[in-house]
């Protein structure tokens, strides 16, 4: 851990108050990535995203400045988050009751900050805290560094998905256990990369 870096839980009503520290390091990372990462996409999808039950953002600070983020939230019944996914996947795979999975939507860390175990250390403070059984995410599937990172990581690829949304790509949908048991004195965070940012469900459901 870098010395002088704090990490902190939010919930939406504290993270209100930095949403334009949120967005405007969304950009950053996402700079040069096209309409889909567009300053009106992610505040409309990030509002959403901070209205579900259990969402929940983990921010990484260094003197009292924003380097990096993730959040997610849990899936409820009826959840359009795995709308788009593709067959054959395990019987009863998508089947959510609002305690089964908790969803990764973003995780992201400024340009300066990579390569320093900012990530990991977001990932794992979240999911740690998390008391759902199983964690998702989707990885585009030309990301080739953050699909290596997620791996080393205890993620496991399981099939693709298309969400629904205008020019979505098709991502791969990867999941893990919330509560993978360590070795003693390992970072299971100690990645060869820096994984970059997750794609975000629009509808976030």
């Amino acid at each position: 851990m870098i010395e002088g870096l704090q990490l902190r839980h939010r919930n939406a009503d504290e993270a209100a108050g930095i949403l334009d520290e949120l967005v405007n390091l969304y950009l950053e990372v996402h700079a040069g990535g096209g309409e889909f990462y567009s300053e009106d996409r992610f505040r409309r999808q990030l509002s959403m995203h901070m209205q579900r039950v259990g969402w929940e953002l983990v921010t990484a600070t260094f003197d009292g400045v924003l380097i990096g983020y993730i959040y997610g939230f849990p899936l409820p019944p009826q959840t359009r988050w795995w709308d788009g996914i593709h067959q054959p996947v395990p019987p009863g795979f998508t089947d959510e009751d609002g305690t089964r999975t908790f969803a990764l939507s973003e995780l992201l860390v400024h340009s300066n900050w990579r390569r320093q175990g900012i990530a990991a250390a977001l990932h794992d403070d979240l999911i740690g805290a998390r008391t759902e059984p199983r964690v998702t995410l989707l990885v585009r599937t030309d990301n080739v560094a953050a699909q290596t990172a997620y791996r080393s990581w205890g993620w496991s690829r399981v099939t693709q998905l298309r969400p629904n949304w205008e020019a979505a790509p098709t991502f791969d949908v990867f999941v893990r256990s919330a509560h993978i048991v360590k070795p003693k004195g390992l970072h299971v965070g100690a990645a060869p990369s820096q994984p970059g940012p997750l794609p975000c469900q629009d509808d976030g459901s």
